[in-house]
């Protein structure tokens, strides 16, 4: 198969880890200058809901990876 046979949980690793360290990153780190209509920060509520579904995507995905099917 191209690309292997875990294509799907490794692209689903990926995204998943990246929904969550990329929120994190915006509440922990807001941007310095921001344009005209910019939030001043992300929103918390929003950001922690995309935290979570990120990491249980991400570890749904390990476990998939950890058990081989």
């Amino acid at each position: 198969m191209f690309l292997g046979e875990d294509i799907l949980a490794w692209a689903v690793l990926a995204l998943g880890a990246a929904m969550a360290v990329g929120s994190a990153l915006a509440l922990a780190r807001p941007p310095v200058e921001r344009e005209e209509g910019d939030l001043p920060r992300a929103p918390l509520g929003r950001s922690l809901v995309m935290i979570a579904i990120g990491l249980i995507a991400a570890v749904w995905a390990i476990a998939s990876l950890a058990s081989g099917t």
